[in-house]
């Protein structure tokens, strides 16, 4: 099996049931996970950091009736010093991870005796008396792990085969599907011939940018989590100890911190309008907003879209494939924007925001367009 280029694409080499045959393809995209061949047969490695602690992962079935939230247990009576992590899943399906002890075999931690005495010493601390199936576990521990570049000539890496990011705030499901839409749309641009090649050449700065904003929050997390020095153990005991009568201090336990990113440094992404004092920056993720019976995003294209706050401007704007929102200048949305009148946010296919103009023309509405499809420089 293998992968190699060619003038306009690449041969993959596959074997099946059926047999060993080639596969011609113009783009291929490599979503085959943390262990990715793909990525081995390109001899590219992932880079990053390795965080203390090591977890078990057991996914039980259990009809149980807690809320649809994740719970951690830090220093619990059935594994003092460790900290465990318990949430639902769909179809009674509850995923069970509990650090090990440094003194704990990890052969000996995943035989399934071991793990089915550690699952029911976890459902005893929580006070579950009822049925349970083991359906499935494994173990890990926690990284921030990327490839220096997530193209690799007409090979785009997406999910974890491009990153490898911690567990704690449930970043790699969202992270991987903010991949697949960033490289989706920018590659059927290119196909269609709506969009130069050059446009390509953006995922890589702004889906590993983004990678790296997701490691600094998860760093925090697996520190939090799994504290590497007594230090980091001191500084989480006393948050966890402050959010029992603070409610701020409840944050600093709250591993969430997942939200979009910003392509401002994208190569495809236009200056920023010093003009505007307030409303959301170019390459951001367009806010949602009420406009009479419906939101904003509802009333969006499949393809680029341009909001605008005039209808003269909207009247005078003919762009195929494109479409046209018009909003009230007077209107509360126009506000939100920072926008007046003569004003124009011009929004990709992922929801990002690929440029805002103050003062706008029908032309330089088409010029921001065709740099936003890597057609122009700025």
């Amino acid at each position: 099996m293998g992968a190699t280029d060619t003038d306009h694409g690449v041969d993959l080499e596959i074997e099946d049931p059926h047999g060993r045959y080639t596969l011609t393809a113009d783009w291929v995209l490599a979503a085959d996970g943390a262990r990715s061949p793909m990525r081995k047969m390109r001899g590219l490695r992932l880079k990053g950091d390795n965080y203390e602690g090591r977890y078990v992962i057991a996914d039980i079935q259990m009809p149980h009736d807690y809320p649809t939230i994740r719970r951690a247990l830090f220093d619990p009576d059935c594994r003092r010093g460790a900290t465990i992590l318990i949430h639902k899943q769909p179809d009674n399906i509850w995923r069970i991870d509990y650090q090990l002890g440094v003194d704990e075999d990890e052969g000996d931690a995943i035989k399934e005796e071991t793990v089915r005495a550690s699952v029911t010493a976890v459902l005893d601390e929580i006070g579950y008396e009822g049925d349970w199936q083991l359906e499935w576990w494994s173990i890990y521990s926690a990284n921030t792990l990327a490839l220096d570049e997530y193209r690799d000539g007409r090979i785009f890496f997406i999910g974890d085969s491009a990153h490898i990011v911690p567990i704690f705030g449930v970043r790699g499901l969202n992270n991987g599907l903010a991949d697949a839409h960033n490289i989706a749309w920018k590659l059927a641009y290119v196909m269609q011939g709506k969009a130069a090649p050059p446009l390509l050449d953006s995922y890589t700065p702004e889906r590993r940018g983004a990678t790296l904003d997701v490691f600094a929050n998860a760093s925090k997390s697996a520190r939090f989590m799994t504290p590497p020095t007594r230090g980091w153990k001191v500084m989480r005991d006393a948050a966890l100890n402050l959010a029992l009568s603070h409610s701020f201090a409840g944050q600093l336990a709250n591993p969430r911190q997942m939200t979009p990113y910003t392509y401002c440094d994208s190569p495809v992404v236009c200056a920023d309008d010093p003009e505007f004092k307030s409303g959301p920056q170019v390459g951001a993720m367009l806010p949602e907003a009420r406009i009479g019976d419906g939101y904003l995003t509802g009333k969006l294209g499949a393809g680029f879209s341009v909001l605008v706050f005039d209808k003269r401007l909207a009247n005078d704007l003919d762009i195929a494939g494109v479409a046209v929102i018009l909003i009230d200048a007077e209107s509360e949305v126009a506000q939100q924007f920072g926008a007046r009148q003569s004003s124009a946010y011009l929004v990709r296919p992922d929801l990002h925001i690929a440029a805002r103009l103050f003062d706008t023309t029908p032309a330089t509405i088409q010029h921001a367009l065709r740099f936003a499809a890597g057609e122009v420089l700025p």
